[in-house]
């Protein structure tokens, strides 16, 4: 049955403040099936991903009009009443490890009694495997938000999948894309989330932050374009650099499956979320995000079979080197469950450095978060 019209969404102005803006590299992938276009894309893409683990994509094939619809739906979802939206939350759901569905603000204190500021909805890629009960303003819509879906998959990250299996020197370019295949049960998913507006007074009591540096824990994470600044990196010199939205592009970041599966290889990209700058601080933030992780049955071991990893040298990672040989279902599991587990809140100091436990930064025993001042 057809839902109500949604409104075109429009886009807030970009910020005139004058930011420390991240130098990025940004891959046209309309050359990837020119002749010799892919390995000029991969000579692109050994800098990015070994040094900051964040690049732009532009000529995706998504268009604009979609991307838009998908920011819409986004906005009409968090319009809803909280008790509507509260019905697609379970708070032991999180706990355990289940991301998907509802997550209201305030879910964790981030320190000096204040609270997050960000509500999060994820839904998981269809695969079949994650049947779920959607909102209405969702759910009429479904097949709409499958197809943006699956096109992430195909336009964006089965290419960029190529390009690192060619990086890596794979004897087959489709070794990577046949461990991430749409239809094979996997943690994929898309995810709308808001940040809300916060006083200048409790930005100040977290260190100016929405949240601290922290890395994503799948393949890759795919972040559509919006205006609000607020993205920041920590480059190769150990500075944080503001995120620029570029128009026409998608936003990369490399994450901790694939650092794994490339025995560290590929940086792990470091980002946090600041509180924007001064001309947009009233306005809240909305995103759409798609993240890619491996199949659920896929080994993270480093990739034996790389001339690239065996020359040199990286043939372990941080969970072989505890004899800890995880499938992404597990890692995703102990990962979320660590991230989603209720923890004392941070103590964070004047210069906004944030600093947990470490029993509630542990992972798995050996391993811990790390929280990225």
């Amino acid at each position: 049955m057809p839902g109500r019209i949604i409104e075109r969404y429009e886009h807030v102005p970009v910020t005139k403040a004058d930011l420390d803006w991240a130098d990025l590299v940004t891959l046209d992938l309309s050359l990837y099936e020119q002749p010799g276009g892919k390995e000029e894309l991969v000579k692109q893409l050994d800098h990015a991903v070994r040094n900051v683990g964040f690049f732009y994509v532009k000529n995706f094939n998504i268009s604009q009009e979609e991307v838009d619809r998908q920011f819409a739906l986004g906005r009409e979802f968090y319009s809803l009443p909280l008790e509507e939206k509260l019905k697609y939350y379970n708070q032991q759901d999180l706990e355990s490890g289940e991301y998907n569905g509802y997550r209201p603000a305030g879910h964790r204190v981030l320190g000096n009694g204040v609270k997050d500021n960000v509500q999060v909805y994820n839904i998981p890629k269809f695969d079949g495997f994650h049947q779920r009960k959607q909102p209405p303003v969702l759910g009429n819509n479904i097949k709409e938000i499958e197809a943006f879906s699956r096109k992430c998959h195909e336009e964006v990250v089965v290419k960029l999948l190529r390009l690192f299996a060619l990086l890596l020197e794979l004897p087959d370019e489709d070794q990577l894309v046949r461990d991430h295949q749409y239809d094979v049960k996997g943690e994929d998913h898309l995810r709308y989330m808001h940040y809300a507006a916060r006083s200048p007074e409790d930005n100040a009591k977290v260190g100016d932050l929405y949240g601290p540096g922290h890395t994503d824990l799948g393949t890759v994470t795919l972040l559509f374009r919006q205006p609000v600044a607020a993205l920041q990196i920590l480059n190769s010199a150990g500075e944080w650099k503001w995120v620029r939205p570029q128009d026409g592009t998608i936003t990369i970041n490399t994450c901790d499956a694939l650092t794994a599966l490339t025995g560290g290889l590929i940086k792990s990209s470091v980002h946090r979320v600041h509180a924007p700058p001064a001309d947009q601080a009233h306005v809240d933030r909305l995103g759409v995000l798609y993240f890619a992780r491996p199949n659920n049955h896929v080994v993270l071991d480093p990739i034996a079979n790389s001339p690239l990893l065996n020359r040199l040298g990286l043939t372990t990672n941080a969970f072989t080197e505890l004899d800890q040989h995880l499938t992404t279902e597990q890692w995703v599991k102990v990962r979320q469950t660590q991230q989603q587990r209720p923890k004392v809140s941070a103590k964070i100091d004047a210069t906004g450095k944030y600093t947990y436990e470490k029993k509630d930064l542990e992972i798995l025993p050996g391993l811990h978060a790390v929280i990225h001042n």
